[in-house]
This record gives C-alpha cells, structure tokens and sequence, in this order.
C-alpha cells in the first residue's frame, strides 16, 4: 500500500479543503464558533480519508476495509441528530425562533456535505490511480467546485418576488397593504410602528411557490433571517413588537412586519430574497395532472 501514499495524501487534502470551503459563516452564525469550526474540519478529515483510502483498498483486493463505508453513513447520520439537539437547545435562548423545519434542514445540509467530501476524495483518488496526479489535482478542483455549486439551494428571490409595502391601520388592526398582521389597541404602540416599522410583501411566481410560502415553517425561517440582519425591537412579553409574516388567503402573498433595529427597506428586501427555500416546505404541486389543472 506504500505506493498509495501520494494519491491518499493528495485525496485527502482536497477532501478536507472541499468541506472547509463548504463551512459557511454569514448573517446566521452558524456554526460561528471555534468548537463548531473544529468539530466539522476533524469529520470532514474523517470523511476525506474514508473516500481516499476506498480506491487502494479495492486495487489491493481488501475488500474488508471498503466495510467502513457504510459505517461513515451510520456515524454521518449521527451528524445530523447531533445539529438537531445543538439547534434544539439553543432554540430556547432565542426571541426570533428558527422554527423546527428551520432546525431539520440546517441538520441535513451537514450530513449531506460529508458525503460530498467523500465524493470529492473519492473521485481525486480515482483519477490518480486511473490516469496520473496532474489529473487528479484537476479532478479534485473541479470536484470542489462543484459541490460548491450543489450547496446552493432556491432562495425566495428564485420563486418570488419581493416589494416594499404599505404599513397602516384599519381601526385596531395592522395591515401590510392589504393583509392583516395582528390586532393592536394602544395609541403608544400604533404610532412607534408607523413611525419606525417596516414592510414588504413575498408574492410567489406560480402555484409551486404559493404552495411553498404556504408553510408555516418556511415563513418562520424568513421571519428569523430578516430579524437576524435587520435587528428588531422584539422583547420577551412584548408581542406588539415581535415581527410577523401572514398570508392573503385569496392571492397567497405573504406580508412581512418587522420593527427593526437598522430600517433599511433595501437590507430587509435583501435579507428576504436571501432566504432559503426549506426542503420540508418545498412543493411541486403543477408536476401533476391535478396540480395543472387546479393553476388553470
């Protein structure tokens, strides 16, 4: 096995390169700390040394050693419920919640990339072995660059449109344009809202995307993310303050409210279209006949 060595070696530092590449920090921190860093960098290591060594233990007929692939599956798996507890209890300390689908699809996605680290080792080591390491190095680059492409998902920009919108009163209730958010009866607080809230409306492109925005789960992801970028006044016991997203139930558009901290119309549309589309919340209803016939 000592003539491997380069094609581990090489396989290996691509695959580790892939998932630290692969680590994101952005407007939702997560994972934002030095722990969380380490502990995804030491599986994605894991990972890349599994799909590396595959190819030489195949070449040398010890088929035994390709047994600790499916275990990596089992122990990636675990990845998964590991996130789901972390963001579970961190859940607890927020005022904006995640939401549960939220949670799950966080859980996923980094399940899902240590298999596409083992993917970009496996398919570095492949081309050495096969050709020689100039292709590797290729094959690794290109790997990376593409589960690069493949960990960007639709975003709410991709299946609707955002606006500005109108934030008034009708009587005691809060409209965004036409869409009622929350009944509200003190002077104080109707005239802070005019004075400092914000407002867009989420219309969805076609009846797949109504569908989608349909979800509670997923307007609550939008609702955190807008909270996270822009800020928002919301305190505990304080609901008048906590920013909403309610739906027209004739048109299906979903008007957002939010008090926020920085009341920048442009950052808040942003902070929106930016928004991940949830894998739990994501419909295809017009793939079938009664779904095209329904949008007729």
């Amino acid at each position: 096995m000592e003539e491997y060595g380069i094609m581990v070696l090489l396989s290996v530092i691509f695959g580790t390169l892939g998932r630290i590449i692969l680590l994101r920090t952005d407007y939702r921190q997560y994972p934002g700390y030095p722990h969380g860093y380490l502990t995804h960098i030491s599986l994605g290591f894991i990972a890349a040394a599994l799909g590396a060594v595959a190819i030489p233990a195949l070449a040398e007929k010890e088929f035994t050693a390709v047994t600790f692939l499916a275990l990596a599956a089992q122990q990636f798996r675990e990845i998964r419920n590991m996130e789901r507890e972390s963001l579970a209890k961190l859940e607890d300390g927020e005022i904006i919640r995640r939401g549960n689908d939220y949670i799950e699809g966080i859980a996923k996605v980094f399940e899902a990339r240590n298999y596409l680290v083992m993917i970009i080792s496996f398919g570095t080591s492949a081309a050495i072995f096969f050709t020689n390491w100039m292709a590797g190095l290729a094959a690794g680059l290109l790997l990376i660059c593409l589960a690069t492409r493949l960990k960007q998902g639709q975003i709410i920009r991709d299946i609707s449109e955002v606006k500005p919108a109108r934030l008034h009163f009708d009587g005691s209730l809060l409209m965004v344009d036409d869409i009622v958010i929350m009944n509200l009866g003190l002077k104080a607080s109707k005239e802070k809202i005019l004075k400092e809230g914000l407002a867009v409306v989420i219309k969805p492109k076609n009846d797949n995307a109504r569908a989608t925005l349909h979800n509670p789960g997923q307007r609550q992801a939008i609702v955190h993310i807008a909270a996270t970028v822009v800020g928002t006044k919301a305190e505990i016991g304080e609901q008048e303050w906590t920013p909403l997203a309610r739906k027209n139930i004739d048109t299906g558009v979903i008007g957002l409210f939010i008090l926020p901290n920085e009341p920048d119309i442009k950052a808040l549309i942003k902070a929106v279209e930016m928004s991940p589309v949830l894998e739990s919340s994501r419909r295809n209803i017009l793939s079938t006949d009664a779904g095209r016939y329904a949008s007729d």
